[in-house]
Order: C-alpha cells, then structure tokens, then sequence
C-alpha cells in the first residue's frame, strides 16, 4: 500500500470482538478530534463487522460532516496457526475521508 503508514495508524480502526458500537464511536470520534482519514481494518471473519462499522458510521452519525469511502483496498496476509500450518486470512482496509 503506498499510503504513510504512520499517519494512517493514528487514524485507525482495528475491528474485533468488541462490541459493534464501540468501534462505531471510535470511528466518529476520530472525525470529531480532527481527522480528515479513518481507515477500518478487519481481517477473516470481522470483516463484515469492518463493512458494517464502516457504513453505519458514515451514514447515520457522520451525515453533516460529509465523509464518503475513499478507498478500498483487500488482501490477504499468511501466518502459522498453533498447529504450525501456514494459513491465509484476508483482510480489508476501508478508508473514510471527510470531503
């Protein structure tokens, strides 16, 4: 990915097994101290989680400050579960930008 890292985690969701609307809020605070990016990530099964904190952000807490999806971007990274197998799991980044 050819976007500043180090900026980009400032600005970043990591989406997990937390509860649904803490990552909602972590994504409107973010544009609400100023951020002009968010980027969610989410990896194998929270992706849809990712897609979804995603949206519900932008349409129903972030309608006045105007934030639209800049980009998309998917993947997948390869790692040894516990067992010592090599394994895939995909990943998306979903970066929000305030227009």
């Amino acid at each position: 990915m050819t976007h500043d890292t180090r900026k980009s985690n400032e600005n970043s969701i990591f989406i997990g097994g937390k509860p649904f609307m803490n990552y909602v809020t972590g994504v409107v605070m973010q544009f609400g101290n100023g951020a002009e990016e968010v980027t969610v990530k989410a990896r194998g099964k929270f992706i849809s989680k990712g897609v979804d904190v995603a949206e519900v952000a932008r349409r129903k807490f972030l309608t006045e400050q105007n934030v639209s999806v800049k980009d998309i971007s998917i993947g997948s990274e390869e790692f040894e579960n516990k067992e010592g197998k090599t394994v895939n799991v995909s990943i998306i980044e979903i970066i929000l930008k305030k227009e």
